[in-house]
């Protein structure tokens, strides 16, 4: 794939890059690891203040910020202002709580001391996928730049623009030179870059074929691996939730970023007891949608990211139809120029369709239903997915049982699946493995290094006891 700015809502190239040569890799993991050797020796008061002003940068230019990400991947433009903002919050949260995150664990046990420390790895490659361009790269920066490791960025071929303004925005914030850089490359490059002695771990976040890929290269060189991959997240809908909210919430937790968020709501589980009303709906507002440009700030959805990706999602639209499934609205891609697909409701969708099984990264919707909690988690969780789960009830032995029984690395009741500081983010199953954000994800790329101090008298003690 072409390392290129193309806007998806016209078509049109906006700028085109050359991918790095083997000599420009190298000068730069060269510069990498030279940093490391000093920067993991930098005071955590020193690398807040350097994350505190990428922080203001990101707040103070987010309009500026939010049209790149919209010119190269289509999000409204209201939403990339709000990714921005996000990723300021990433960047306070962990200046304020990184050196409490990192500090030494106390552990009793018979010796003077013991403890356990938390050091930092080394250079971290960072594999990070176009939908949410800014996010997804400053919820790896924030913690593993406080931990005391560097980056390197392998971001996705189509917001190469995205990647370098990162990569300016912690220059402008302090942080010193090959900390935090940037590789404009392809796909196929990655396995000889973490092939490198000095890349000590990677992350993705991306496709189940992406994550196979850089899992199977970092296990080849026993490296440390966090992968976030896809989801096919169930939203389920009870007889007893506040249905108005329910339905609502339900429309924008499957259009959100233009339906291509790896934790949006994709299947539609509901009792059938209100799943009529509730079917006529969600279709209702679903068709009510205001789709166009995603500069217009009226836009609620915008066009997919490529037109490769309008192309996967018309034929497994078109082969699950072809299977069984039943349109209720959309279903098609829309005309003119740009990568437009109608918003999209299906029902009786047949197991042996694509729709049942394979993640949509687009504005479509499946429809199921069940007679009872347990059905719809026998639904929920026949997937080989496990990334996040959405559950509406207002019954107390609901809401435990789908909590306890639902297969996902994140389970919200009554509300939808969203990322935040504050709390673990990841998946199980083909969903990945490992956590980014809260305090498990800055330990993710440390050295959990256990101390034992025996003191002289003690050592004496105990060898006269032995006697």
């Amino acid at each position: 794939m072409a390392i290129a700015s193309i806007n998806p809502a016209t078509g049109q190239l906006i700028k085109s890059f050359e991918q790095l040569s083997d000599n420009e890799i190298e000068e730069k993991i060269q510069r990498a690891f030279a940093a490391f050797v000093s920067y993991k020796h930098v005071g955590f008061a020193q690398r807040a203040r350097w994350m505190m002003k990428a922080g203001e940068i990101l707040e103070s230019d987010k309009h500026s910020f939010a049209k790149l990400m919209t010119l190269e991947m289509g999000k409204p433009y209201q939403a990339a202002v709000d990714e921005a903002v996000k990723c300021a919050w990433v960047c306070r949260y962990y200046a304020e709580n990184a050196e409490r995150f990192m500090a030494d664990e106390v552990v009793e046990t018979p010796a003077s001391q013991s403890f356990v420390r938390y050091q930092p790895l080394g250079v971290v490659l960072a594999v990070m996928p176009w939908n949410f361009p800014f996010w997804q790269v400053f919820r790896f920066v924030a913690p593993a730049l406080m931990a005391g490791n560097v980056g390197l960025l392998k971001h996705a071929s189509n917001v190469p623009q995205c990647a370098l303004e990162i990569e300016h925005v912690l220059g402008r914030a302090g942080f010193p030179d090959g900390v935090f850089q940037s590789l404009l490359i392809g796909a196929g490059r990655v396995d000889g870059v973490l092939e490198d002695q000095r890349v000590a771990a990677a992350t993705l976040t991306g496709s189940e074929g992406a994550g196979i890929d850089v899992g199977i290269s970092a296990a080849k060189r026993i490296k440390k691996v966090v992968l976030e991959l896809g989801g096919s997240d169930p939203f389920i809908v009870m007889p007893s939730a506040d249905f108005s909210e329910a339905v609502a919430t339900g429309v924008m937790a499957r259009i959100i970023n233009n339906g291509q968020s790896c934790i949006a709501a994709k299947r539609f589980i509901v009792h059938e007891q209100i799943a009529d009303r509730f079917e006529r709906e969600f279709v209702r507002q679903m068709q009510a949608l205001k789709v166009g440009d995603p500069m217009d700030p009226a836009t609620q959805l915008g066009p997919l990211a490529t037109s490769s990706g309008v192309a996967d999602l018309e034929r497994t639209v078109e082969s699950s139809v072809a299977a069984g499934a039943r349109v209720l609205t959309g279903a098609k891609r829309l005309p003119g120029s740009g990568n437009f697909y109608a918003p999209t409701v299906l029902t009786d969708i047949p197991k042996n369709s694509p729709a049942y099984g394979e993640e949509l990264f687009g504005p479509v919707a499946c429809l199921f239903r069940a007679n009872s909690a347990e059905e719809a988690i026998r639904v929920a969780n026949d997937t080989r997915f496990g990334l996040g789960a959405s559950a509406w009830t207002n019954d107390p032995r609901e809401r435990e049982l789908f909590v306890s029984e639902l297969d996902a690395g994140m389970v919200f009741i009554n509300q939808m699946v969203a990322s935040d500081p504050r709390v673990p983010f990841g998946g199980v199953k083909q969903s990945g493995h490992g956590r980014e954000l809260s305090f498990h994800g800055i330990r993710e790329f440390t050295n959990i290094k256990t101390v034992w101090v025996q003191e002289a008298a003690q050592r004496a003690s105990t060898a006269s006891k032995a006697e």
